[in-house]
């Protein structure tokens, strides 16, 4: 494990999740596996079909990052266009892969369902290595520090754990939990005092409602475990003093 922990960001890509056609859960499944292994997610970002952003989302997320996580866009239609794009934004050539076709054959045996459109899903840029799909055949691939999955949220969650044990995992964030019983804008500035008495630790402060109206749930984040319950305890004696 290291002690510097490794960054992250997602990149989803699609025209249907920013028409609200389809609900984007990659994300969200993506930052608890990487919570879970000590890698912190710095941004989510969704793009639709279009090369040049692509292109770009992606150099600019995987030169700030350990690791760049992308989600769609690697089927057989006209609009799957992630593989040709990251083999742009990479400057390198792009082609059908020995090995993809391979793969593919295992699920098409029959020469005519491997068709032009099914074809596509081996189309992988020079230099990549892939990422074996035991759910539909078609792999994703790796390039450089770019992960690059499919969108199906199955799909994508099997090439995660393909790739999970290859991550550079960090120590895990911890964190507690407490109810305020009061509400955001009652705690703000005690709350802001004990987040500058304890630097090395995230407060963060999360509204809701209940069945009394207005409430706050206070969450404490950190690496230290010892830092994690000082933390605590002062959130806990700021919330007794209001009461």
């Amino acid at each position: 494990m290291s002690n510097t922990p490794a960054t992250a960001a997602v990149l989803v890509i699609g025209d249907e999740v920013l028409s609200g056609r389809t609900r984007d859960s990659n994300s969200g499944y993506i930052a608890q596996y990487l919570t879970n292994i000590g890698i912190d997610l710095q941004e989510v970002r969704v793009v639709a079909d279009d090369e040049a952003a692509i292109v770009e989302a992606i150099n600019a997320l995987r030169a700030r990052n350990t690791y760049l996580f992308t989600t769609g866009g690697i089927g057989p239609t006209h609009d799957d266009i992630t593989a040709d794009s990251v083999a742009k934004a990479f400057g390198v050539g792009i082609d059908h892969d020995p090995r993809a076709v391979a793969m593919l054959r295992e699920r098409f045996p029959n020469a005519a369902d491997l068709n032009e459109g099914r074809l596509r899903m081996a189309r992988i840029p020079f230099g990549a290595d892939l990422i074996a799909n035991k759910v539909s055949k078609a792999p994703g691939f790796r390039l450089e520090n770019v992960f690059v999955f499919a969108g199906v949220p199955s799909i994508m969650q099997a090439m995660l754990d393909e790739v999970g044990p290859t991550l550079a995992a960090g120590v895990k964030v911890l964190s507690e939990s407490l109810r305020a019983d009061a509400r955001e804008g009652d705690i703000a500035t005690p709350l802001g005092a004990v987040q500058k008495a304890h630097p090395g630790v995230a407060i963060g402060s999360y509204p809701f409602m209940d069945e009394g109206g207005f409430n706050t749930n206070i969450v404490i984040r950190s690496r230290d475990p010892e830092a994690l319950a000082a933390a605590k305890v002062a959130v806990e004696a700021m919330l007794t003093g209001l009461r």
